[in-house]
């Protein structure tokens, strides 16, 4: 029972982003946590009803900066494991849906809390190692995004609930919103360790149970994100993690008649798939499954004569390169305008000449290496494409190891076809390209960016000309979930840039707001009427002439 209170979740703040300057302590302390994780080799089980599940079918997790370096041996799961987590959610789904918000809303509360301190180094650490991210990039996603994801949520909930319907006199109306019948499936990718920590948690937090699967290539991450919600409280069977193939835990997950939703974040062709399949299916189900998905991005940034050359540039260096281009929100694709070109492309040329890469662990290191051998024969098939193509030229980088690591340059692609195949799919990876178009085409060019690419994720456009920015913004209405006006189309913080996009891209449900956590309730309307009428009969039911 609810104890007696109008309660009020603590104001939520963004948390502040640690610089990890050198001689700081915050930078001491994670590079003893880099080097106490790389030295050892850990074996990492399924958590299914909050026990420990070892199927003796071990996958590998691994460096991809050194990828001969093993850092855990992860047990896998299939359609076995994926019905006891199944029964392990209606188990628990029986008591967490009852129970008051307020001690929901208490285990986030406190699970951000202990990300913020003492499993900040671990999951930062986990991040770096298993998923190649520098320090920076690491404290932004797995320490500061997922703090904010958990502190703001609850808050997000509240305004949630708040929403009443009016009531008229002698009756109260009320608007409930009950977690949905069944589990929610959240399949999350490699490239945000904040997105694992949301897609299960945002769910779980409006009363609903989870099956997580999480990617092969971010199994460290995950493991530990659910050590955390372990030790913040959250009652076992809540959340359930399996790992295993993509296919085999999809399928199973799918076919249950408990199906209550989908929170997936990855990429295009299996989000249409899963789609296909729960349509096939959807007389089977208990109740029509919500369906909330994060795809793929061919995301832009289209730059207007009046725009700032030196911005732009930095705008593509940032917002192309960081975490090796591996961001849903990563620009891959630059229209640029004639007179401008020169100047963009010498300070491209310049400076991506300075970006090191290499092991996340020197701190000097601007980028590590693609997630795995699939990514790194992507980006390489990319650039011998633009090599050999007569229209197009690398114009900076281009080069790619794997003989240690799947390490690819940054990577900038100039082509004169815009049609090329490199501005309309999606690569995921550290390769940009671009398209110079006259000055006095500038209609004609937004018509090109969004036309070009089926995705609406992101996109950014630069003008010192507000008159640009305003029909850039009219056409481009519908091609970026996420529009940004003279900034890179990268970094959304949550509860400032609601994140998501359509086409494409996905549902745009909007992680890091309100919007998303609306999805994982159902609500009933409550009428309660005070004084019931006695008869039946209404007044224009009187014979004419009775004037009482």
């Amino acid at each position: 029972m609810s104890a007696p209170g109008i309660f009020r979740v603590p104001p939520p703040a963004n948390e502040p982003v640690r610089d990890y300057a050198p001689g700081s302590p915050e930078r001491a302390s994670l590079q003893l946590r880099l080097e106490q994780m790389k030295s050892e080799r850990i074996e990492i089980p399924l958590v299914i009803g909050g026990e420990e599940v070892k199927t003796g079918n071990v996958k590998q997790a691994v460096m991809p900066h050194d990828k001969d370096h093993v850092l855990a041996d992860v047990h896998q799961g299939g359609a076995k494991e994926v019905e006891r987590a199944i029964q392990a959610s209606a188990g628990a789904w029986e008591d967490w849906h009852r129970v008051p918000w307020e001690e929901r809303a208490a285990v986030f509360l406190r699970a951000a809390e202990l990300l913020a301190g003492p499993w900040r180094d671990t999951l930062n650490a986990a991040t770096m190692l298993g998923q190649s991210k520098t320090a920076h990039q690491a404290e932004i996603d797995a320490a500061c995004e997922l703090i904010d994801f958990w502190r703001f949520n609850p808050w997000f909930m509240t305004r949630v609930y708040e929403e009443q319907p009016f009531s008229s006199p002698g009756v109260w109306n009320r608007m409930e919103y009950r977690p949905l019948e069944g589990f929610v499936l959240a399949v999350s990718p490699f490239n945000f360790t904040a997105i694992g920590g949301n897609l299960t948690g945002a769910p779980a937090l409006m009363g609903d149970t989870v099956l997580w699967k999480p990617a092969s290539t971010a199994m460290l991450s995950a493991y530990y994100t659910m050590r955390i919600f372990q030790e913040a409280g959250l009652p076992d069977g809540v959340i359930n993690l399996v790992y295993g193939s993509g296919k085999e835990i999809g399928d199973a997950a799918l076919a249950s008649r408990d199906l209550a939703g989908v929170h997936f974040t990855g990429s295009t062709t299996v989000f249409q798939s899963m789609w296909k399949t729960i349509g096939a299916n959807i007389e089977n189900y208990r109740s029509y499954p919500r369906i909330v998905g994060e795809t793929g991005g061919k995301d832009f940034i289209v730059a207007h004569p009046t725009a700032d050359a030196e911005a732009v540039a930095t705008a593509i260096l940032r917002g192309s390169f960081e975490y090796q281009g591996q961001k849903c929100s990563a620009a891959s694709r630059v229209y640029a305008p004639e007179s401008m070109w020169p100047a963009i492309r010498e300070q491209l040329v310049a400076e991506v000449g300075e970006l090191k890469y290499g092991d996340v662990s020197d701190f000097s290191n601007f980028m590590g290496a693609v997630i795995d051998a699939s990514s790194f024969a992507t980006q390489k098939e990319a650039i011998e494409e633009a090599k050999a193509d007569a229209k197009s030229e690398v114009v900076v980088g281009g080069g790619y190891d794997d003989s240690e690591g799947y390490f690819v340059q940054p990577t900038v692609i100039r082509t004169e076809d815009p049609d090329f195949r490199l501005l309309r799919d999606e690569l995921f990876g550290p390769v940009v390209t671009t398209f110079v178009y006259p000055d006095g085409k500038w209609e004609e060019t937004l018509e090109l960016v969004d036309k070009t690419a089926p995705y609406a994720l992101t996109g950014a456009i630069f003008a010192g000309e507000r008159e640009a920015v305003i029909e850039a913004a009219d056409v481009l209405r519908y091609a970026a979930g996420n529009l940004y006006v003279n900034d890179k189309p990268t970094g959304a913080v949550v509860a400032q840039q609601p994140f998501g996009g359509a086409r494409a891209s996905g549902t745009n449900d909007k992680a890091g707001s309100m919007w998303n956590l609306i999805r994982w309730v159902s609500p009933r309307t409550i009428k309660e009427t005070f004084v019931p009428p006695r008869d039946y009969r209404y007044p224009y039911m009187s014979p004419d002439g009775d004037a009482g």
